[in-house]
């Protein structure tokens, strides 16, 4: 920053300020702040390290404050870094995360509680890729970040890498099994009940179908099962059936569609996903079958579908941008948890669930 005419000649230039021939601006210095406010480097660096320990009165703390800002001194955080061990960034390597709307509300989440907590957040995508994960491992770890929070775009199992087991290290969105590592994952036994829940509040007692496949290495299939069979077999309800589809509109579509042909019609279905949905409310509206007047649906996500169908998807969500906020709370922490933590999925109620037919009259549907 150029000091005023009056106390320098019309060719000097401060500490900050750019040169005229175009090379770089000098960095301003500890000793330019010290000069300015008149006290020792000495006396600047315990300032602006804030120890409370010196006898510095508050007349020449400000002073320093206020040469700092006016030169626009920035400290530098490597030094700092090599005589704290602290370097106040965070790492956050995943598989595919980046692009995803999911994956965007974990690291949105991560990096405002990264800067709430005065940290900056490193984000590396490796796509699945075992060499360029070990490589971007290395280039974190060489940067000495304070810790390293490892992600995945879907919930599952991983294999931790072995060069991040001697450093803080979260997880985000799966876990490590036989390991107590801390984890953040989103709470899909409760959601499971969640949505049977509303089903049976409905009056909603039988041909109950749940919709998608449920592969036992996927964490949200298996634990969304149970969860609402746990629900079901409490109120004594048992579901009817299961349309097995992979999780997209197209085989909903066609899985639900053959089941409406061989002449079964469900009182309720619940969806493993909201594209699963959105195939099984084209299925259901080909043929005339009204929701909610006809037949009820849940599912799970509460992405943008759920809203813009019609009627409006009643869908259990994701809480993703929550996750991400734990997980860099959980890191930084000075004692963080060990073990699993299982993060609320909200319920969005919404037009599609409807009582049962029969119910109002105390009669089950035959």
């Amino acid at each position: 920053m150029p000091r005023s005419p009056s106390s320098m000649g019309s060719t000097s230039l401060s500490a900050g300020s750019a040169p005229r021939n175009g090379s770089r601006p000098r960095k301003v210095t500890m000793k330019d702040v010290a000069d300015r406010a008149g006290v020792s480097p000495s006396t600047v660096s315990f300032v602006l390290a804030q120890r409370t320990d010196m006898r510095i009165s508050e007349e020449t703390r400000q002073r320093v404050l206020r040469s700092a800002r006016e030169l626009g001194y920035r400290p530098n955080l490597i030094s700092r870094s090599f005589r704290t061990n602290v370097t106040r960034t965070v790492g956050l390597i995943s598989d595919t995360i980046i692009a995803d709307q999911y994956g965007g509300e974990m690291i949105e989440g991560s990096l405002r509680s990264a800067l709430d907590l005065n940290h900056l957040l490193v984000v590396c995508e490796t796509e699945g890729d075992t060499a360029i994960e070990a490589k971007l491992i290395d280039e974190l770890l060489g940067r000495q970040v304070d810790g390293v929070i490892y992600a995945s775009l879907y919930t599952r199992r991983v294999v931790v890498p072995r060069a991040l087991a001697s450093h803080p290290l979260v997880l985000l969105n799966c876990v490590a099994p036989r390991r107590r590592i801390p984890a953040i994952v989103p709470d899909e036994l409760a959601a499971g009940r969640c949505a049977a829940d509303s089903l049976l509040r409905a009056g909603h007692r039988t041909d109950i179908y749940i919709v998608g496949s449920r592969p036992p290495h996927v964490l949200a299939a298996r634990e969304r099962s149970e969860g609402m069979q746990n629900a079901l077999a409490a109120a004594g309800v048992r579901l009817r059936g299961a349309v097995d589809c992979d999780w997209w509109p197209e085989p909903a579509y066609e899985a639900v569609a053959r089941l409406l042909r061989a002449g079964k019609r469900p009182s309720a279905l619940i969806c493993m996903n909201d594209r699963i949905a959105f195939g099984a409310y084209q299925a259901l509206q080909e043929v005339g079958i009204p929701i909610p007047e006809e037949i009820s649906v849940v599912s799970f996500d509460d992405s943008p579908l759920a809203s813009w169908l019609r009627p409006q998807l009643t869908s259990i969500g994701l809480p993703h941008a929550q996750m991400g906020r734990r997980a860099v709370e959980t890191l930084l922490s000075q004692q963080p948890p060990v073990g699993v933590q299982r993060i609320t999925m909200p319920v969005r109620e919404r037009a599609s669930i409807g009582p049962a037919r029969g119910a109002g009259n105390g009669r089950a549907r035959p």
